[in-house]
């Protein structure tokens, strides 16, 4: 040490430090302070929602699913904008709608997207579901839907095999052996691949899967996880442990009328935590806001100047 750093350090004990020790010591410590938060506070690790895991938990619902799709009755199908141009379907208050003016910007056509393109994939393995599907793009509109709409009403007693689905004794065109194909596809884990597929070598764009699912099936998965919107599923994470809880305004706005009876409740949300924020930003040059804590000091029992103590 210097000179000077001697006279600072006079008459102080000094001993020579292992750093090293001390960071393996400080690792160790948090290492199992963190395994064991984790292990008592953490939450469940809940598998990732799959066509693979409906088609083997609820195979009903993946049916339902794909039919809704051929049907065009899907909940996407049915949004309007961004993914078709049902603009009677986007939200809307009075002639204020976003959602319609930001037009069509993932044209998602749900029979091909969702049913008809991923089972052409899988016709090179199986006779049967080429002349199937060949058999349902040759007929007519209305014999499609004819023949969806008899699938649809028997479903309920539809029975499940490993080789895929078993209906009840009727006339049914070339659909079961469409089901049984989709269902080999989404049992194997490659539905949402084939879904996905856009023609190029790379896919980073999984959009189209994640829509799969929306509506029934996602809505199935949540409910016993209690992560419906009028359960506060926003703001949740799976079981009882406290999700995204900085959500909370959103939430609440949906459990309060008018918003948990409107249709465009999204929209209305939207707004409202839009005008509270920029409200909240203009606090200091609202006159009268600005000066509530000035009539109402509750900042002074946590506050005070030196001289008032």
């Amino acid at each position: 040490m210097s000179d000077r750093q001697r006279r600072y350090y006079r008459g102080v004990a000094m001993k020579p430090d292992d750093l090293l020790k001390e960071f393996t010591w400080a690792l160790g410590i948090v290492l199992v302070l963190g395994i064991l938060l984790a292990a008592v506070f953490s939450s469940p690790d809940e598998p990732t929602l799959t066509a693979q895991r409906v088609a083997k938990v609820e195979p009903s619902i993946l049916a339902g699913t794909m039919l809704r799709a051929l049907s065009s009755q899907s909940a996407i199908a049915q949004y309007g904008p961004p993914y078709n141009g049902l603009n009677e379907n986007a939200q809307a208050i009075g002639g204020f709608s976003p959602q319609v003016w930001a037009g069509v910007q993932i044209p998602v056509n749900a029979p091909t997207v969702f049913v008809l393109r991923p089972l052409s994939m899988a016709t090179a393995l199986s006779p049967r579901l080429q002349s199937a599907l060949r058999a349902y793009e040759d007929a007519s509109g209305a014999q499609q839907q004819q023949w969806v709409a008899r699938v649809l009403k028997v479903l309920p007693r539809a029975k499940y095999a490993a080789s895929g689905v078993v209906l009840p004794q009727g006339s049914y065109g070339p659909l079961p052996a469409m089901m049984d194909g989709y269902f080999q596809l989404a049992r194997s884990g490659l539905l949402e691949s084939a879904i996905n597929q856009n023609g190029s070598v790379y896919q980073t764009d999984f959009t189209n899967a994640l829509l799969l699912l929306q509506g029934q099936a996602m809505g199935a998965a949540a409910t016993p996880l209690h992560m419906l919107g009028e359960q506060w599923g926003m703001m949740r994470e799976p079981d009882n442990y406290p999700g995204a809880v900085w959500l909370w305004l959103y939430t609440a706005l949906y459990q309060l009328p008018p918003y948990n009876s409107s249709s465009a409740a999204d929209l209305m949300v939207g707004l409202t935590i839009g005008g509270l924020s920029v409200l909240l930003l203009l606090v200091p040059f609202i006159p009268g806001l600005r000066d509530i804590p000035r009539y109402i000091p509750i900042h002074r029992l946590i506050w005070r100047r030196g001289a008032d103590k």
